[in-house]
């Protein structure tokens, strides 16, 4: 029987869409942790989340608000669609960084706002 040919650039396409989508996930519940860390009193967790997620926008920032990994997917295909380097919906990744960008920005507001509200600042 033969050994299958796989298509390379398609295999890699996939491995960096499959960990571009893990390390978004990992930001992305970061972000959705902070105010629950907050309201749950735990504010070294939410201030170390916010912490995780500054050093993401600082990565963001120096690659000109987007992420490095968009330019590893662009060698393996022509696609760019708003989701050809991420499993995301096109909705979402469309729209993923104001969404995000704006719960970020939120939690960094409530946390200090439920701090000082628990007696502890």
């Amino acid at each position: 029987m033969p050994t299958p040919r796989f298509d390379r650039p398609r295999t890699a396409l996939h491995r960096v869409k499959l960990l571009h989508t893990a390390i978004w996930a990992f930001f992305a519940a970061c972000i959705l942790a902070i105010p629950l860390a907050a309201a749950a009193g735990r504010f070294s967790l939410a201030i170390v989340l916010i912490g995780v997620v500054a050093v993401e926008v600082v990565v963001l920032l120096a690659n000109g608000f987007r992420c490095p990994l968009t330019g590893v997917a662009a060698r393996y295909t022509e696609q760019r669609q708003d989701n050809f380097d991420i499993y995301l919906p096109l909705w979402l990744a469309r729209y993923n960084k104001q969404i995000f960008g704006a719960l970020y920005l939120a939690g960094i507001a409530y946390a200090p706002v439920l701090w000082r509200s628990s007696g502890a600042g």
